[in-house]
């Protein structure tokens, strides 16, 4: 008899509860850091308002996150093994966090408790809801009656098929974190320009396009993915933001304009990704075409 799997993904994939519980998805949980204080980086908010979040970081103050610790990982899998139970765990990429090692270390510890166990710690090579749809992915080849470790090898070619285009209002707080490559050669010191960013195909975050003014570079996230999902019959769309809901609102408008018999969800980027991109930030997430197109 087939062992039944679980699907776990961490703070950084920004799912909203309804979406985790419909598809029935466990997390582990990171930290913010500020003043030396960490704070578990909940997706539901129950430390902090998204708009004291992120009001926080408009007025100048930093915060630094934490990968998952192993701790959390032993308090989130072992319930699962003692539950006979295997393993997917969907991670944020690893060129933006050592969760993805952290997980598979402490995974190898517990297959020693539990070895007839199988549990898969994945590189999503993406991050906030780019992650979180291929974890959605994950559920659903769950839910069709795949095994772990035919869940893997599904997963695994599509990854690059995730398309990102995030806008931010500057890469200040991205350079501070580390988060964003080449990005100083690529902008200079344009004042009003908009970059464009996307996760390259080994899961870096890199600007691709500088757009002048908000607005255009709002339109641009569209146009780019209504490009990216060309022939896709009704895509899923997330459009994700740091506390700019009404902005939110009019590119998802603007989405179901473009792409015709697109399926939008709106919802807030966690404080995880939050804490790297900064306030005001905005993306849409699709799969679609292979982001190898983008090669730098």
């Amino acid at each position: 008899m087939m062992r039944k799997v679980r699907i776990i993904t961490d703070s950084c994939s920004d799912l909203p509860k309804e979406l985790r519980e419909k598809y029935d998805i466990g997390y582990a949980l990171m930290n913010t850091v500020k003043d030396g204080k960490e704070t578990p980086a909940s997706l539901d908010w129950e430390y902090f308002t998204p708009h004291d979040f992120y009001e926080q970081m408009r007025n100048g103050e930093r915060f630094t996150t934490t990968m998952v610790p192993e701790a959390e990982f032993e308090k989130v899998f072992r319930p699962i093994l003692e539950q006979g139970c295997d393993i997917v765990y969907i991670a944020c990429s690893g060129k933006l966090s050592g969760s993805v090692n952290s997980g598979a270390m402490v995974a190898e510890r517990l297959k020693k408790e539990f070895p007839d166990a199988t549990i898969h710690s994945i590189d999503s090579l993406n991050a906030s809801v780019g992650e979180g749809s291929v974890a959605i992915r994950a559920a659903r080849l769950r839910d069709e009656g795949k095994s772990a470790d035919e869940i893997r090898a599904e997963l695994e070619p599509v990854r690059n098929n995730v398309n990102q285009f995030v806008t931010v209002h500057n890469l200040n707080a991205l350079k501070a974190a580390g988060r964003v490559t080449g990005s100083s050669a690529f902008f200079g010191n344009l004042l009003g320009v908009k970059p464009i960013i996307i996760s390259d195909k080994v899961g870096n975050n890199v600007p691709i396009k500088k757009v002048k003014g908000r607005l255009n570079s709002l339109e641009e996230i569209v146009n780019l993915l209504a490009e990216g999902v060309e022939g896709e019959e009704a895509p899923e769309v997330f459009v994700v933001h740091a506390d700019c809901e009404d902005e939110a609102k009019e590119v998802a408008e603007l989405v179901e304009k473009k792409i015709p018999g697109a399926k939008t969800y709106i919802t807030y980027i966690g404080p995880i990704i939050g804490a790297s991109i900064g306030a005001d930030a905005i993306g849409v997430f699709a799969f679609g075409k292979s982001i190898e197109r983008f090669a730098q």
